[in-house]
């Protein structure tokens, strides 16, 4: 899975990035980045979930989503 942090800068100014899932080797160091960005622009970091991509399901009608 490849890790990929996609930035934006929308017309407003704000920097919008987006993210699929990191790895897990790779986790901290993202959000250390994205904490440094923060930091570094001095604005507030809003988090915004995004819908799972997918599910599926289990035996006996079990189903969770990713």
């Amino acid at each position: 899975m490849p890790d990929k942090i996609n930035v934006e800068i929308l017309e407003d100014g704000t920097i919008q990035f987006s993210t699929d899932k990191i790895s897990a080797k790779n986790h901290a160091s993202a959000d250390e980045f994205m904490a440094e960005i923060e930091k570094l622009c001095g604005g507030v970091r809003v988090v915004e979930k995004r819908k799972q991509k997918y599910a599926h399901v289990h035996a006996k009608g079990v189903v969770h989503a990713h």
